[in-house]
């Protein structure tokens, strides 16, 4: 089964450690074994990390965008409502879902507009969205793809930039660098072989200098700390 997931991670976080802006969302292509994503579409958010349950709306979009360029089956959403389909999902189901009181009300904002896209995939793709959440494999992966493009856009605003960026990324992952490629892999151990990649065909990474640190506030959650690399002068 072919399946398409996004996420959004990764956030810019102050000299407190809290988090200012989330950077970037990614909709994925994930097939078997579901390890890495086939296809993927990423973008630049910057959105204000206090508005995070806005991000739903725009991961769904991108569902839709890859799904223009690939065929899958079913989509799946970072939104853990017991797996249902958004076409099937009302205000009134909401008493019956273990969800806060903010939630539910930040759901009954977005839901008209997810909706209407879910009722677009169905009609023009034959898929169905479903909000499953983090229990899916492809939303970890699509989590992980979304981080390892959020450290690229740290790195080149760190090389424009004067001061050093602090970027805290998915819970339980840590970064590997590679030839022209940036992986994001799970630390989880039932998830020891998942990752997400992006490309660096600029080769902006070895521009810069990448320090990991664990988040003292917020356990399970690793902060990259990011400065540019200094250019030593070869003499005259």
């Amino acid at each position: 089964m072919k399946i398409i997931a996004a996420d959004s991670s990764s956030a810019i976080l102050d000299e407190r450690f809290e988090p200012v802006s989330i950077v970037a969302a990614a909709s994925v292509l994930t097939c078997p074994p579901y390890r890495e994503p086939s296809m993927l579409l990423a973008e630049r958010i910057d959105a204000d990390a206090e508005k995070g349950h806005e991000l739903i709306v725009h991961e769904a979009e991108l569902c839709k965008q890859l799904l223009e360029k690939a065929k899958a089956d079913v989509v799946h959403l970072d939104m853990s409502l017991g797996a249902i389909s958004l076409e099937q999902l009302s205000p009134i189901q909401f008493s019956n879902i273990r969800i806060s009181g903010k939630a539910k009300r930040h759901l009954l904002k977005i839901l008209p507009r997810l909706r209407k896209i879910a009722c677009e995939v169905t009609q023009r793709y034959g898929v169905e969205v479903l909000a499953i959440g983090k229990e899916s494999i492809p939303v970890r992966i699509a989590e992980l793809t979304a981080g390892a493009h959020a450290i690229l856009y740290a790195c080149e605003d760190a090389i424009g930039g004067d001061r050093a960026i602090l970027l805290g990324l998915p819970s339980k992952c840590q970064p590997r660098i590679s030839e022209k490629r940036v992986y994001l892999c799970s630390l989880i151990p039932a998830e020891h072989d998942i990752r997400g990649y992006a490309e660096d065909p600029k080769e902006i990474l070895k521009k810069t200098n990448l320090v990991e640190i664990l988040n003292p506030r917020a356990r399970g959650f690793r902060t990259l700390k990011i400065t540019p690399r200094v250019q030593t002068q070869k003499p005259i």
